[in-house]
C-alpha cells in the first residue's frame, strides 16, 4: 500500500482515469473547512439541528429520535448520543420526509441523532471523526452521509455514503476471529436504481489486534475525490472504491459515471436501537440489558484540497489507485 505524503508538489499531472488533477505549483493538501470538538456544554445548534422522528428510518428500528438531553448531549469534550429502554410516543417522520400533518408514533426506546442538514454540506474531501461505538446485541451506531438535494431522485438513485457501521458489537460471531465476538465495524455505499432494485456495496473490518471497537476510541476516515473513496481506519486504508463499483439509474446520470457521488453531502450522528440489519444476525433481537447505551464522538473534522476543491484528487497521491 502506498502512504499518502503529507505535501504533494506537481505540474499537470494527470490521473489514472484520464481526467487532469489540477495544474499548480503550490502544495496540495487538505485544509479544515469544518469541525466540532464538542467543548463547553451543550449542542452547537449552528453546526447541527437533532432529527425527533419515530419512524425507525425504514429499517423496523425500535428507536424514537428526541430533542432531550437525556438522549443528546456534550460533556467533558465529548458528543454523547444516549439510548434508553421507554415508551415514548413522538412525530413519525422527518421533516422532510413528513407527511402534512405528520402522524404520531409510540416506540419502545429512545436515542439520539444529529444531522448538519439545511446547514452545511460539502462536494468531495476527507470527512474525519474520533468515536467509541457501544457494544451490545441490537445496538446500531453510525456515521454517515446523504445528499443535501435529491438531485438525481430519491434514495438511492442520488445515493448514500456509510463511513462506520457498528452492528451488535461484542455478540456471538463464530465467524469472526478474536475471541472476543462481533469485532468487525461495516462501510457501505448504497446506489442505483429505486428499491427492490436498489444495489449496495459493503465491507467489514476489524481492528488490528481484533479487539472490540467498543473498547476504546478510535478514528475513521474517508477521503472523498471525483470518481474515487478511501476509507481508513486508525490511519490504515481498508477499502478503496471507484466510480466503476457505483452507478446511478436516474435519468440525470446518463453519461456520468461517477454519479450519484458528485454532489454536496451532509453527514450525521446516530444511535439506532433494534432493525433489521442488528436483530436478525448475532444473537438476534434486542438484549434485555443493552440500555443504557452511549455512542461517544470525540470530534468530526471535514476538510477539502486547498489546490483543488473542485475535484479532491490533488490531495489523494494525484488521484492514483491502489494496485
Amino acid at each position: 500500500m502506498r502512504m499518502k505524503p503529507v505535501f504533494l508538489a506537481f505540474l499537470a499531472v494527470v490521473t489514472v482515469s484520464g481526467r487532469p488533477a489540477l495544474a499548480a505549483e503550490q502544495p496540495a493538501e487538505w485544509s479544515l473547512v469544518w469541525s466540532d470538538e464538542f467543548d463547553g456544554n451543550q449542542l452547537d445548534r449552528s453546526k447541527w439541528k437533532p432529527e425527533m422522528s419515530c419512524w425507525g428510518g425504514g429499517n423496523n428500528e425500535r428507536q424514537c429520535y428526541t430533542d432531550r438531553s437525556k438522549n443528546i448531549r456534550v460533556a467533558n469534550g465529548k458528543l454523547l448520543l444516549v439510548a434508553h429502554k421507554e415508551k415514548f410516543r413522538g412525530p413519525d417522520r422527518p421533516p422532510e420526509i413528513a407527511s402534512n400533518p405528520n402522524p404520531k408514533k409510540t416506540q419502545s426506546y429512545t436515542s439520539g441523532k444529529i444531522r448538519t442538514l439545511g446547514i452545511s454540506s460539502w462536494k468531495y474531501g476527507k470527512i474525519e471523526f474520533r468515536a467509541k461505538p457501544p457494544r451490545g446485541q441490537g445496538t446500531w451506531p453510525a456515521v454517515w452521509m446523504m445528499p443535501s438535494e435529491n438531485f438525481y431522485g430519491r434514495w438511492p438513485l442520488s445515493g448514500e455514503i456509510d463511513i462506520l457501521e457498528g452492528v451488535n458489537l461484542g455478540a456471538t460471531c463464530p465467524q469472526c476471529e478474536g475471541n472476543v465476538g462481533e469485532n468487525r465495524m461495516i462501510s457501505a455505499l448504497h446506489f442505483g436504481d429505486y428499491a427492490p432494485k436498489n444495489k449496495v456495496r459493503d465491507t467489514r473490518v476489524a481492528l488490528p489486534s481484533l479487539a472490540l471497537p467498543s473498547d476504546e476510541f478510535h478514528v475513521w476516515t474517508l477521503e472523498w475525490g471525483e470518481g474515487l473513496m478511501r476509507f481508513y481506519l486508525d490511519g490504515r486504508q481498508y477499502w478503496e472504491l471507484t466510480e466503476e463499483d457505483w452507478n446511478s439509474a436516474s435519468p440525470k446520470a446518463k453519461g456520468n459515471p461517477v454519479a450519484p457521488f458528485d454532489q454536496p453531502f451532509y453527514i450525521m450522528a446516530n444511535l439506532a436501537i433494534g432493525g433489521k440489519l442488528s436483530e436478525d444476525n448475532n444473537d438476534k433481537g434486542v438484549a434485555d440489558n443493552v440500555t443504557p447505551a452511549v455512542f461517544a464522538i470525540d470530534w468530526i473534522r471535514i476538510y477539502q484540497c486547498s489546490t483543488d476543491r473542485e475535484t479532491g484528487l490533488a490531495c489523494m497521491n494525484g488521484g492514483e489507485r491502489e494496485e
